[in-house]
């Protein structure tokens, strides 16, 4: 027998199991799956069979499910509802042309959203399914086509990943509070409220150590999980944020952020269009891939001298 389907119950089997399981009894299952209940009966006794062991304790005309039968639901129900929800996904997408791709939330909402008119009328039959995601997953377990990431390559093993771009961090506040908080030089900055992004609090230790600043004596500030909240809280007055210059276009354009120093932050970490080993094998795959690298290397990068009222090195 084909060793992997050597542990594969039959299909029929796995439904009517399930359903015992969930009514606690073969004949409500039955009623639940369109079966009688000496059928729903012969199928667990055949998963039984294939297992060797009881599943259910008979008691006169009730069935119970014991100990055996509770670790075998426990494993096999959630692989149910993954098949389930897995197959309603592929059945909604359009067959041809639907792609579920995760992003960074900052990263979608300020760099990505703003293209996508671009894709379209170049791809008009493509359906996009946008989704945030922060952290790097498994693309067996989850249903996507690719994703944005921001790290390292070895971030994310058993991937395929093409490099975007790379970011540079620059310090930004509100006009106005930088009117009454004065910072004529980076070591004033370890006396007003710094904040951070929630992955990078590394980062203005960095920054401070890159100006020649001492930052063992800076006080931990406000963090934020997106660099749109940090944003928002800086342009409000709450302190000093260290914000990729891409992402605050709009602020930088508005005066609404203002660069009090401008020395940008870059690193190793960059931006990746990372997908599985076979994805590019369909077309859509291929298409988005292709249209995100020409973004990546056309992109308008916001200059960090910009409208910065304080130029010192």
């Amino acid at each position: 027998m084909n060793e992997p389907r050597k542990w594969l119950p039959p299909m029929s089997a796995l439904t009517a199991f399930e359903a015992a399981v969930r009514h606690g009894g073969f004949s409500r299952a039955g009623e639940d799956i369109g079966l009688t209940q000496s059928a729903v009966s012969r199928q667990i006794a055949q998963l039984e069979a294939m297992l060797q062991t009881p599943l259910f304790d008979r008691i006169g005309r009730r069935v119970r499910l014991n100990e055996a039968g509770r670790a075998y639901a426990d494993a096999l129900l959630p692989a149910l509802d993954r098949i389930r929800q897995a197959t309603a996904r592929a059945a909604a997408r359009a067959p041809q042309t639907g792609l579920r791709i995760a992003t960074l939330p900052s990263f979608g909402m300020r760099w990505l959203a703003p293209r996508l008119p671009q894709l379209t009328a170049r791809h008009p039959g493509l359906v996009i399914d946008f989704a945030a995601r922060s952290q790097p997953f498994d693309f067996t377990h989850e249903d996507f086509d690719a994703a944005v990431h921001f790290g390292v390559a070895a971030d994310w093993p058993g991937v395929k990943m093409d490099l975007l771009f790379r970011e540079e961090a620059v310090p930004v506040c509100a006009p106005a509070w930088l009117a009454d908080h004065p910072l004529r030089t980076p070591a004033d900055l370890l006396k007003v409220p710094l904040l951070s992004q929630t992955s990078r609090k590394d980062a203005w230790p960095r920054w401070l150590a890159a100006a020649g600043v001492d930052a063992a004596t800076m006080s931990p500030g406000p963090t934020f999980e997106h660099f749109l909240m940090l944003a928002q809280a800086s342009a409000a007055g709450a302190g000093v944020a260290l914000i990729p210059s891409f992402l605050i276009r709009p602020e930088l354009e508005a005066g609404t952020l203002v660069i009090p120093f401008a020395r940008p932050l870059s690193s190793e970490q960059a931006y990746y269009l990372v997908y599985p080993p076979e994805a590019l094998s369909r077309p859509p795959v291929a298409q988005f891939r292709d249209w995100m690298l020409e973004q990546a290397a056309g992109r308008e990068v916001t200059s960090s001298s910009r409208n910065n009222p304080n130029p010192q090195p």
